[in-house]
């Protein structure tokens, strides 16, 4: 699916102002690229066939400016050089993984300005590789002649299955995703469960289906990983991917995806026992009960039982693990969650971080549709408020977590995206969506001062952008599937 961005589009003639095109000239020196892409077209194509070619980023290198092109109506995009002199050299890169690596020397269009003109352009050339499922980026490069400086152009796409804010967040993401392992580059684990639920909410969200594709791929290839079903040492990890199941099952309607979810729960139950007076353990080994654990154990469990007909065991256990939770002294005065407990079963007192504010809030919304009990949804809306106004946490008013502005290692920059996942579905539970507001001020406070050309998102989202992940990412896109 297509749509041109608003003030966005350059005229045809505007185009040939910028890039003059002597009549009837050839490109010389035209490469042909590695191996040719056909989506909706088969490249390459002529440029003058774009119905409203759009400037998209540029780069400036000796009095030359290095344009991309796109056609967002066919997904395909060229590069430009203008202002220049015969014999300056022009040619497109393009990505498959959000432009960590390029197939270096292929230049796809590379070519040279001719004798008596002042700018050039290469072929256009496909953006994505439908039949590969490749998610691709292109940037403009160019070398002035008789100079050995290269430049380039940040990377960026068409708006092609990137139409809007939450779509283009989206496909960004995808660029990070690994078709062979059925994963997420440049993360771990647990943060890819997170970054599949954004998907898969993503898809019930916005309608678009294009990545559907990834939640079998990931399932299929990985369903013997670690224990099998998605379990490992880590009971909160076995949480994060069962509730990733039941978000799959929820779409699709395939009845492996709970089987699997349910498998899930039942490995987290076997460490349920009466140290601290209940709870589960955060790994096999059972050195500590904290927060994040006993959330997800709550919400897998009362997600578990409001999609299995007549089931009273999971919403027993769900009940259980919020008594438990709220009588465990992990929720301090300021109705905020801390981490966990000591070994002496007292609130560890260790920093407030997001996620245990999110799941928590997502748990207890979930466990308010198992049971019909209002008074679960008041006591959400309690930790909410809560979280959504601590200066602490909201420095600004704008969402932050304890190891920022630092890099937050591998486990941080998931935290708000959970975050804002779980306080969107208590939003949408609550008649008057009262956290509207505030999941807006993070959005736009994210686009606005957190974002690449590409659409992919740092750490900050008050800005400024330090790096793009795939952990980083999948948050905004919680963020932004959980803003109306």
């Amino acid at each position: 699916m297509s749509r041109s961005l608003p003030g966005a589009v350059v005229s045809a003639a505007a185009l040939l102002i910028l890039v003059p095109v002597p009549a009837q000239a050839e490109p010389t020196e035209q490469a042909a690229p590695a191996a040719v892409i056909c989506n909706q077209h088969c490249e390459p194509r002529d440029p003058a066939l774009a119905p409203q070619p759009r400037q998209s980023v540029t780069a400036n290198l000796a009095g030359r400016r290095y344009t991309l092109y796109f056609d967002d109506s066919t997904a395909m995009g060229w590069a430009a050089v203008s202002a220049g002199a015969a014999g300056d050299e022009v040619w497109l890169d393009r990505s498959f993984d959000g432009g960590s690596t390029w197939a270096s020397g292929s230049r796809l269009g590379a070519t040279k300005t001719p004798a008596g003109a002042t700018g050039w352009r290469t072929l256009m050339y496909n953006v994505d590789d439908w039949a590969n499922r490749g998610v691709g980026a292109l940037r403009a490069c160019g070398k002035p002649a008789g100079q050995t400086g290269v430049t380039c152009t940040a990377w960026a796409r068409t708006t092609w299955n990137a139409w809007d804010r939450r779509t283009a967040a989206a496909t960004a993401l995808m660029q990070f995703y690994d078709n062979g392992t059925g994963l997420f580059r440049t993360t771990g684990w647990w943060n890819a469960a997170n970054a599949l639920n954004g998907i898969i909410d993503g898809i019930r969200v916005s309608g678009m289906t294009s990545y559907r594709y990834a939640i079998a791929n990931t399932y299929d290839r990985n369903r013997s990983a670690h224990d099998g079903e998605f379990r490992n040492e880590y009971l909160d990890d076995t949480g994060w991917w069962g509730l990733a199941w039941v978000a799959a099952y929820d779409l699709t309607g395939d009845s492996r995806y709970l089987t699997t979810a349910r498998i899930d729960a039942e490995h987290m139950a076997a460490y349920w026992d009466g140290v601290c007076g209940g709870g589960v353990w955060w790994r096999t080994d059972r050195p500590v009960k904290n927060a994040i654990t006993n959330s997800l154990y709550i919400q897998l469990n009362a997600a578990l039982h409001n999609r299995i007909p007549g089931d009273t065991v999971f919403r027993q256990r769900a009940s259980a693990g919020w008594a438990w939770f709220s009588a465990s002294g992990m929720i301090n005065s300021s109705n905020l969650v801390n981490d966990g407990l000591t070994s002496t079963c007292v609130n560890d007192g260790k920093p407030v971080w997001s996620y245990n504010q999110g799941v928590l809030v997502a748990g207890l919304t979930e466990l308010n549709r198992a049971t019909g009990d209002p008074a679960l949804l008041t006591r959400a809306r309690q930790l909410a408020n809560a979280s959504t106004t601590d200066g602490t946490l909201n420095p600004g008013g704008i969402l932050r977590d304890p190891c920022e502005p630092a890099s937050c290692a591998a486990d941080g920059p998931s935290f708000k995206g959970a975050y804002t996942r779980g306080l969107g579905k208590l939003n949408n539970a609550l008649p008057d969506r009262p956290y509207t507001t505030y999941l807006r001020r993070q959005a736009d406070s994210a686009y606005a001062h957190n974002r690449t050309a590409l659409d992919t998102y740092g750490l900050r989202w008050a800005g400024p952008f330090d790096v793009a992940d795939a952990a980083r990412q999948h948050s905004v896109v919680d963020l932004l599937n959980a803003t109306p």
